[in-house]
């Protein structure tokens, strides 16, 4: 037993020294940078990074993805449901390949492609007498945001609408059950992780994005993603990589904050699975 466990750390060394030299030495380089200023240990890095500006990107991050994530859930779930319940096989193949091409289809093809169509001189824009500069706004880049949003929430949720059962239903509606008691006492507490799950996903990869923002809105809308290119590019202030470097650890407490929260909630609604 010794020699089989001891031979299994072997095998696993070189995965181990992988995610050792791709994610451990940059996080050591983030930490130590954060908290570093002038060459000396310092807070001030952190302390500036709540502040001012930097503050108020962090927290239109915030609210722009939990806006994409809520909406992309709800708005893939039913699209999802619309697809699963569906008698036409090609309609589920084809939605779910447009799907994952479409959750994969952002940066600055997707910003040109919005822009060239609502954008002020866009080709719909003039025909549906959209108001000028309108894309170019928050809820303009949820709008986009949405775009491969809502396709991901569908690629998360499709199997696991797959996964009830007719014999749940069937049951529910021998005992006297409702469409309505179905859903919120059976079906909606086992397709809860996922949709917790995706409600996650859509949140980091909102939260995370860079291009399409950069592309559309550059500084009308305060992201922190944007704040941190800038500072460690110098576009506009040079000498403030540590302070990008704190902005990307506000980043991953956020982010650790997300996470804190849906896994609890997770192992309480995973035992509808079982």
């Amino acid at each position: 037993m010794t020699r089989t466990r001891s031979r299994g750390w072997l095998s696993a060394l070189p995965l181990l020294a992988f995610f050792a030299l791709v994610f451990g030495v940059p996080a050591v380089a983030l930490v130590a940078g954060a908290f570093t200023a002038q060459g000396r240990p310092s807070l001030a890095n952190l302390s500036q990074s709540l502040q001012g500006g930097y503050l108020n990107a962090m927290i239109g991050s915030v609210k722009l993805s939990a806006v994409v994530a809520l909406l992309g859930a709800v708005l893939g779930t039913f699209l999802a449901h619309a697809v699963v319940t569906s008698r036409s096989t090609l309609l589920r193949e084809a939605v779910l390949t447009a799907s994952g091409v479409l959750a994969n289809f952002g940066g600055v093809p997707l910003a040109f492609f919005w822009i060239a169509t609502l954008g002020n001189s866009g080709v719909i824009s003039g025909l549906v007498g959209l108001p000028s500069g309108s894309l170019y706004t928050f809820w303009g880049l949820a709008v986009v945001y949405l775009y491969f949003s809502i396709p991901l929430m569908v690629l998360v949720m499709a199997p696991a609408l797959d996964g009830l059962r007719p014999q749940w239903r069937e049951a529910a509606a021998n005992n006297g059950a409702t469409a309505w008691h179905y859903w919120r006492f059976v079906a909606l507490p086992v397709l809860t992780p996922a949709m917790l799950g995706g409600v996650v996903l859509l949140f980091g990869s909102s939260f995370s994005a860079y291009a399409t923002a950069n592309a559309m809105v550059g500084t009308v809308v305060p992201l922190v993603t944007l704040k941190i290119a800038s500072a460690l590019t110098g576009d506009v202030l040079v000498g403030y990589e540590n302070i990008a470097l704190a902005l990307s650890l506000d980043m991953v407490v956020v982010a650790g904050l997300v996470m804190a929260i849906y896994l609890p909630l997770q192992r309480r609604t995973s035992r509808w699975l079982h």
